[in-house]
């Protein structure tokens, strides 16, 4: 009971530094990728912590599964290097014997990433795609979005607007220019005054008052030229056409109901990362053997290898199973099955070395 007790307070410890390790580089390009992102108009700058709270509870199943695999591989490879191990070979205990302290450990995790991984990481996304709809520039109307004295492509990528002045509620401008391009033709606009208008039914325009337009067709030298008083552009949003639905922001519930092939690989993922973690944590016992008069790091090497090899095996079953090469049915256990049949050879491996040094002896 007092070795449990020690082995998982080690455990704890070793996986709340990796973690902290982890999460600090995680929030760090996050910040970095919105920040910019931000810089270039994408993304409301009032919607940055946000998203990055949401693309870090994204991030939490496959954080926490490499967590895992680290804490338990460090432990027991410090476990090598002060000769702790000798001891305990020596007492007549096992390797397999770790098994048991480490599952004991394991398990809570793996229920946890099982639980982010199927309800919280998909509801996050969907989250981060509603803030991101509401809060960026993308989705606000054009003359919300412009900058006076410089040119601002509208979201369709098919209209460029300049204004010279915009009022203090953002919602009047004044001396505005508008290209753009429709049913073939290009279109320009000149008005003193303009305005954002909203109507019953949801539609957005953009109304100018007191203007002129310039229509031509490309390659033809003809224009006409109208006269207005009031000309209101429709303003395309996807606000009312509501979130784009992908199979990444759609919850597990959903996924099974769906049933095609790409929505069953989104669930074959899922699936498989708290599946992994349990893997990698059982890989770690026989691959943290650390020889304390060589080097150390190239059992962690091996070890970040492995669990490299791992997800991008993942990621190549997923896609297969999207593109309808591989049936869900084979694909959410061939890989573990193959990562799994890894662990008797390597025990049998780290245990007949023991063994034969023991006979030496």
């Amino acid at each position: 009971m007092i070795f449990q007790r020690a082995v998982r307070r080690e455990f704890t410890q070793a996986a709340l530094g990796v973690f902290i390790a982890l999460f600090a580089i995680l929030l760090t390009t996050q910040l970095i990728r919105l920040l910019g992102q931000a810089a270039a108009g994408q993304v409301a700058s009032e919607a940055v912590v946000a998203l990055l709270g949401f693309a870090a509870l994204n991030s939490l199943p496959v954080l926490l599964s490499l967590t895992l695999f680290m804490a338990i591989l460090l432990t027991l490879s410090r476990s090598y290097r002060d000769s702790e191990m000798v001891v305990w070979f020596a007492s007549g205990q096992s390797l397999t014997a770790w098994v048991r302290p480490v599952l004991t450990f394991t398990l809570p995790v793996v229920v946890s990433i099982a639980l982010l991984s199927l309800l919280i990481s998909p509801w996050a996304l969907k989250m981060s795609a509603e803030y991101r709809q509401k809060l960026t520039g993308q989705n606000r109307d054009d003359t919300a979005q412009v900058s006076p004295g410089a040119f601002k492509e509208a979201s369709s990528s098919q209209r460029v607007v300049f204004v010279e002045a915009v009022a203090d509620d953002s919602t009047q401008v004044r001396n505005i220019f508008v290209s753009s391009m429709q049913h073939q033709k290009l279109g320009v606009m000149m008005a003193a005054t303009g305005r954002s208008e909203q109507m019953e039914n949801g539609d957005r325009f953009m109304v100018m008052e007191h203007g002129r337009r310039y229509e031509v067709t490309p390659g033809i030298p003809e224009f006409r030229v109208l006269e207005f008083v009031r000309y209101a552009l429709r303003v395309d949003t996807k606000e009312s056409q509501g979130i784009e639905k992908t199979p990444k922001n759609t919850s597990t519930r959903e996924l099974l109901k769906n049933g095609s092939p790409g929505y069953m690989a989104e669930f074959l993922w899922r699936v498989g990362v708290p599946l992994s973690a349990l893997v990698l944590a059982l890989l770690a016992i026989p691959m943290s053997f650390v020889n304390p008069r060589a080097g150390r790091s190239a059992n962690m090497i091996l070890a970040l290898l492995t669990f490299t090899i791992y997800s991008n095996l993942l990621s190549v079953s997923q896609a297969w199973v999207a593109q309808g090469r591989l049936s869900f049915s084979t694909g959410w256990w061939l890989v573990h099955v193959l990562m799994a049949a890894l662990l008797p050879l390597l025990f049998f491996r780290r245990i007949a070395v023991f063994s034969f040094l023991r006979l030496r002896k």
